[in-house]
């Protein structure tokens, strides 16, 4: 004999919609025997709500999107040899001689707040480039990016001018970070302060030794506190002492960021920073999920 059918009356449209923004809102819960009204509706729907409030709550609980990038793809052009392209656009009409690199291919991920993200790969598999892309100083060829906030990367070096002094390079990092006079001069002090420079911030940059100029470097990058911070190959420098130093500081600079992706080839680094991983090669998104398991992944192909 066929199973009796449902007794309990189907409900009606409005009180679907009804309840399932009450579901959204959070204001049905899991336990619906409190709603006398719905414990009179058919099981089949009952579960059906019930299913709809435990990924409601799933979403509640999820920290907001910071980044979400789809189908991303970035292409260089780069020019042969000059003679030789002259020579083939005006002799053998055959056009300019160059060279097209597919650096990032189709890429798509998404970020929450919280989110540390280590990208790992080989040398030129896109790494940089991604993070380049994410700042908006690659534009995409094609795909598309999207930010809560505006990326920070850390680095600024292509802003400072040799013939400028030491004080008057850290004014113009900091203005080419997006700070306002006023709070660029009201940083300058701290900034002196923390690269131990002293006297030699009164002399051009051209002057600097390398470790001098990486010191003036971090702590004009490092002064800001952005919520998506992107890191490339940038996380200790100077002496073994300064080094310890400029370790605390980028662990502030992390503490009160919201979204940290980092590049490097020291995997202690992204081990005691990320709880992510992403694994680039070939300009492709090979695999992203938990640390630990995309660190593996990309172990066994060294």
């Amino acid at each position: 004999m066929p199973a009796d059918k449902d007794p309990r009356p189907e409900p009606t449209p409005e009180q679907v919609a009804r309840v399932r923004e009450q579901v959204r809102s959070g204001e049905i819960t899991l336990d619906l025997s409190k709603h006398a009204e719905d414990a009179s509706w058919p099981e089949e729907f009952l579960q059906a709500v019930k299913a709809e409030a435990r990924q409601a709550r799933r979403e509640r609980r999820r920290p907001p999107v910071s980044v979400r990038v789809t189908d991303l793809h970035v292409e260089f052009e780069l020019l042969g040899d000059r003679r030789d392209a002259l020579r083939r656009k005006f002799v053998d009409r055959s056009g300019p001689g160059r060279i097209v690199v597919h650096a990032l291919k189709g890429v798509s991920f998404e970020l929450r707040e919280g989110d540390s993200v280590g990208i790992v790969g080989s040398n030129g598999s896109g790494k940089s480039t991604l993070l380049s892309a994410l700042a908006g100083l690659l534009p995409p060829t094609s795909g598309e990016i999207l930010t809560s906030d505006e990326p920070k990367l850390l680095g600024v070096g292509a802003a400072l001018l040799p013939a400028a002094s030491g004080y008057r390079n850290i004014r113009i990092g900091l203005l080419a970070l997006g700070l306002d006079p006023d709070e660029a001069d009201d940083l300058t002090p701290s900034i002196a302060e923390f690269t131990e420079l002293d006297d030699a911030l009164e002399r051009p940059l051209r002057t600097y030794s390398s470790g001098m100029r990486a010191r003036l470097l971090f702590g004009i990058a490092t002064s800001v506190r952005p919520r998506i911070l992107l890191i490339d190959e940038a996380l200790a420098v100077g002496d073994k002492a300064f080094k310890r130093k400029s370790r605390q500081r980028i662990e502030d600079v992390l503490a009160e960021s919201g979204t940290v992706v980092l590049v490097s080839h020291n995997m202690r680094e992204i081990e005691s920073i990320c709880n992510t991983g992403m694994w680039l090669e070939k300009g492709e998104l090979r695999a992203m999920g938990p640390l630990k398991a995309i660190l593996d992944m990309y172990g066994d192909t060294e």
